[in-house]
């Protein structure tokens, strides 16, 4: 069996916070849809469909520009800030 590791790469990535609106959607005004300011959770187009951003989760921009979000734990484990 081989092993591999994943490239050594940059990318955009910003954790919603609820109250940070402004700052995630500089990733592209068409990646978004409803924002609940009652709950604080933000709906995100991502390649898989719609999916919900609720507090402390990323929101990802790859290399080809897509969009994708990760919970804390996973992101952490997996992303260092450069």
């Amino acid at each position: 069996m081989t092993y591999y590791r994943k490239k050594s790469i940059a990318i955009r990535a910003i954790q919603w916070t609820g109250d940070n609106f402004a700052e995630v959607a500089v990733l592209g005004d068409s990646i978004f849809g409803l924002y609940d300011q009652r709950d604080s959770h933000l709906e995100i187009k991502t390649l898989e469909g719609w999916m919900i951003a609720n507090f402390g989760d990323w929101i990802i921009q790859g290399v080809k520009g897509e969009v994708y979000l990760c919970k804390d734990d996973i992101f952490v484990a997996t992303y260092e800030a450069i």
